[in-house]
């Protein structure tokens, strides 16, 4: 939804509860994109923050793949003489 500046001072309850509901809400100020309103994530709370350390310990405590090596990554930037292609 998009509504201009000076409109959305009478309304900006209802515009708020939209936001909140999930609804865009743009303001314009002379037909351009000025600002936007939207809801405000809950932090998560002091369990939810341990549920996600204790999986990403887990998570982390699993061995990595193998990938390829970086050694030469860069061996293309150069020529045969050692010096920048």
């Amino acid at each position: 939804m998009e509504i201009s500046v000076s409109d959305a001072k009478a309304q900006l309850t209802d515009l708020v509860r939209r936001a909140e509901g999930g609804e865009e809400v743009v303001l314009t100020r002379h037909g351009q994109p000025a600002a936007k309103l939207v809801a405000v994530k809950a932090k998560p709370t002091v369990a939810e923050k341990h549920a996600l350390m204790t999986r990403i310990m887990k998570e982390g405590s699993k061995k990595a793949l193998p990938g390829p090596s970086a050694a030469r990554s860069q061996d293309f930037l150069y020529g045969d003489d050692g010096l920048p292609g």
